[in-house]
């Protein structure tokens, strides 16, 4: 099954576990996917994940603290058909420090403050409230 947009496929399904209350999803192993994830970890919104290289696959465990997910929205910002590029001072800060804005650069995927100290702008993927 081929998608258009891995990065709304992503966002969707990790949205959708953490509404239903799931422990873990299952999403496609790629590199842009594996970035996203590895950003979520490291700033806190998502407890770990598994990579399983035979059937291409990357479990992710979601967080949850008193019963509510960590995260209340996640936006994709930037579609295929509708790009949106920022310079690094253009980047938005999102609930004042209390999310990320997650851009696709040339330094790689980073979040948003990160994209901000290197002074590099690129892609805005999505925002992560």
């Amino acid at each position: 099954m081929s998608f258009n947009d891995p990065v709304a496929e992503l966002l969707t399904k990790v949205r959708n576990a953490s509404r239903a209350k799931h422990r873990y999803v299952d999403l496609a192993l790629t590199k842009m996917n594996m970035s996203i994830v590895d950003i979520l970890k490291e700033q806190g919104f998502i407890e770990n994940f598994l990579v399983n290289e035979q059937k291409r696959k990357v479990r992710v465990f979601l967080k949850y603290r008193q019963r509510n997910s960590l995260f209340s929205n996640l936006k994709r910002i930037s579609s295929p058909g509708m790009r949106k590029y920022v310079g690094y001072n253009k980047i938005p800060r999102v609930k004042n420090g209390l999310g990320i804005a997650i851009v696709s650069t040339s330094k790689g995927v980073l979040d948003g403050e990160s994209a901000r100290h290197q002074k590099v702008g690129g892609e805005l993927l999505c925002v992560v409230e």
